[in-house]
């Protein structure tokens, strides 16, 4: 779940149409895959030249997971997909 807030508060702040950011969570395994749509106006704000800020997001993603295992939890892969 955590992810999913910070990945709203991030998309929030980067757009000029906050109330169009929806974020859909798939569960999958290990995998958890975050969709975030944007308004089309705003898809260039998040993408970002050459990818790079979606690479910022994702790397900030990875970063906020478990830092270590223990026991039975296992890290997750978080994987961003922008629609």
């Amino acid at each position: 779940m955590a992810e999913e807030e910070l990945l709203q508060f991030i998309a929030e702040n980067l757009v000029n149409a906050p109330d169009e950011v929806r974020i859909t969570r798939r569960d999958s395994g290990r995998n958890v895959v975050l969709e975030l749509s944007v308004a089309s106006d705003d898809m260039g704000r998040v993408i970002g030249r050459n990818g790079r800020v979606a690479n910022s997001i994702r790397a900030l993603l990875r970063a906020s997971g478990p830092s270590e295992e223990r026991g039975n939890e296992r890290r997750r892969r978080v994987i961003l997909e922008i629609e």
